[in-house]
């Protein structure tokens, strides 16, 4: 299966961005873009490409030590930006970055220690893709009218694992499918005590 690791902002974060697009959409050339659907709007932390199923366990239960070792953090949508002239257009984020890069550095290490090929690691830079275009396209106009966009900050309390469905129907502008196939929460794993009271558990090593 098609598989990456990722953080998926609330509804009311991407009803703010789907508000903005809005805007962008009727911008001049827009309709030339493949302009990504909200279930499609997420930080990739760390793309595995197709995974063997039965490296799949060993993923998820390194993926989980990385998730229990890394504190909830704050992010935001902020700005925009585009990757391969104009062939890919996103929004980025503010907040604790730091943490959000050492969560993706993690997510990669996961993966290479459950035996997956990741290829030569690069500096994590976080965006999230709304368009996207075969061609080079002059994406100024967007990425200027995004620079003052920002949306409400919220507190990133999961990892996620998602897989990727890719069109098969050969229709024109058909979008990937995205389902989040296991979902972990940052901080110690919680126990509960003799006393139905909640405690941790220790450190996690990935």
């Amino acid at each position: 299966m098609r598989l990456f690791a990722a953080v998926l902002p609330p509804q009311d974060v991407t009803r703010e961005l789907a508000a903005e697009v809005d805007v962008l959409r009727k911008l001049p050339g827009a309709q030339g873009l493949r302009w990504t659907g909200r279930p499609g709007w997420h930080f990739t932390l760390a793309f595995y490409g197709e995974v063997d199923d039965d490296l799949v366990p060993e993923l998820s239960a390194r993926l989980e030590r990385a998730a229990h070792r890394t504190s909830p953090f704050p992010l935001a949508l902020r700005g925009g930006g585009q990757f391969g002239h104009g062939r890919a257009l996103w929004t980025g984020a503010a907040g604790d970055l730091e943490t959000l890069r050492l969560l993706a550095d993690r997510s990669e290490a996961a993966a290479r220690k459950a035996g997956l090929p990741m290829g030569e690691h690069r500096r994590y830079q976080a965006h999230l893709t709304v368009a996207r275009s075969r061609d080079a396209i002059d994406t100024h106009p967007y990425v200027e009218a995004l620079a003052g966009f920002t949306s409400d900050t919220w507190t990133v309390t999961d990892l996620c694992l998602v897989r990727s469905n890719l069109p098969k129907s050969g229709v024109p502008g058909e979008q990937p499918r995205y389902e989040t196939v296991a979902r972990w929460p940052l901080g110690p794993a919680r126990r509960t005590g003799d006393d139905g009271s909640a405690a941790g558990d220790g450190d996690h090593v990935a």
